[in-house]
């Protein structure tokens, strides 16, 4: 693979990865901002994590490992070009003797052109995705630029004990121009995309509950879930190991922080409030009954039906492997009861009128949006 193209391949391959990782944190963000999600704006956010990848491993790529002493000895680069426009005496020497097409196509030329380039999307994506000016996108482009060739002519702030990739002025300059260029041309490139403040303004628009809406809140009380969990879990592995806990006690204390808190923090305390899960209110969704808020017996039930049971299963199949049963007496029922109860909720969205889904009928409720409560 050659150097100009496995970068773009890392950019591509851990960009969607990112992307993916950050999708559930970018849709309640938009809905709680501008009161809808945005397929266009998603776009953009993918966009933008491609390129930040791709500018990492364009600039600061590969980054050398193994003995860094020696490796500085023989690889590592003296100083920095501090010459502005060294590039022209560069490309003339490099190219002397060689036609128009020769030059142009010169690796040297090439050099300072893709320099450019790649700093044309910032200029972009900061003019229209961001929705900032031509003056904050290149001032922002050069800022980025002089970080990237800092970290350069650092071995990053010393991690690598000599500068491995060479520091240029000139490296700078075409950087802040590629930002320069794409703030100009960015309205053209994408005049499709809605700015944040337009969307903003229609934010308290009440809108239809939608397929997507309630599967979309269902994903998210899961990612709520198994985040939170996740942060619990490693929360008390790291201080039990700090205090040099025994095993047993880490196992469980595990378990609860990454399970049992969890479960109560997203599928129990909603019953206190509105009877709305994490992920319905991110999305504006509401339980009603008659029109107005269930009781606590009605709201307990929606949280119970499919939810709750979903949570407490998976809750149950993680437990630890010192429990009184056998660890697979717990997982394989357990797990199997998890994923039978997802794919009923799910399927149920679409078999139940107006979108109410199993909790909805089980419960005796319907989902409304909250911005068409007269109590709003």
């Amino acid at each position: 693979m050659g150097t100009w193209t496995w970068p773009a391949v890392i950019a591509v391959l851990f960009g969607s990865l990112l992307f993916v990782g950050l999708l559930m944190p970018l849709v309640v963000w938009q809905s709680r901002r501008y009161g809808r999600l945005s397929t266009r704006r998603t776009i953009g956010a993918a966009a933008v994590a491609v390129y930040g990848v791709a500018l990492a491993a364009y600039t600061l790529l590969p980054v050398p490992s193994g003995d860094l002493a020696a490796w500085c000895a023989v690889h590592g680069v003296a100083g920095m070009q501090t010459h502005l426009f060294q590039f022209v005496a560069d490309i003339r020497r490099e190219t002397a003797g060689l036609g128009l097409r020769g030059t142009l196509l010169h690796a040297a030329t090439l050099q300072v052109v893709f320099n450019v380039v790649l700093f044309v999307p910032w200029g972009v994506l900061w003019r229209r995705f961001l929705g900032r000016g031509v003056a904050t996108a290149t001032l922002s482009g050069l800022l980025v630029s002089l970080v990237i060739e800092t970290t350069q002519y650092t071995g990053i702030f010393g991690l690598i004990g000599c500068a491995y990739r060479v520091a240029d002025v000139d490296d700078l300059l075409a950087n802040t121009v590629g930002a320069l260029l794409g703030a100009v041309i960015a309205p053209a490139v994408l005049h499709w995309m809605p700015q944040s403040r337009d969307l903003a303004r229609e934010r308290g628009v009440p809108r239809p509950v939608t397929l997507r809406r309630r599967w979309g809140s269902m994903l998210l009380d899961a990612f709520a879930y198994l985040a939170l969990g996740a942060v619990g879990a490693i929360a008390w592995r790291t201080a039990a190991y700090a205090q040099g806990d025994e095993r047993v006690v880490t196992a469980w204390g595990e378990w609860l922080a990454g399970s049992a808190v969890p479960f109560v923090l997203v599928f129990v305390l909603p019953v206190l409030g509105s009877g709305a899960s994490l992920g319905q209110r991110a999305l504006w969704l509401a339980p009603v009954h008659a029109g107005v808020r269930p009781s606590f017996g009605r709201r307990a039930v929606r949280a119970l039906v499919p939810g709750a049971l979903w949570g407490a299963c998976s809750a149950l199949a993680s437990l630890p492997d010192d429990a009184a049963v056998p660890h697979w007496l717990l997982t394989v029922p357990f797990g199997a009861a998890a994923s039978l109860l997802a794919l009923v909720a799910v399927v149920a969205v679409v078999a139940t009128p107006d979108r109410r889904g199993l909790s909805g009928a089980v419960a005796g409720v319907a989902f409304t949006d909250v911005r068409s409560l007269p109590s709003r």
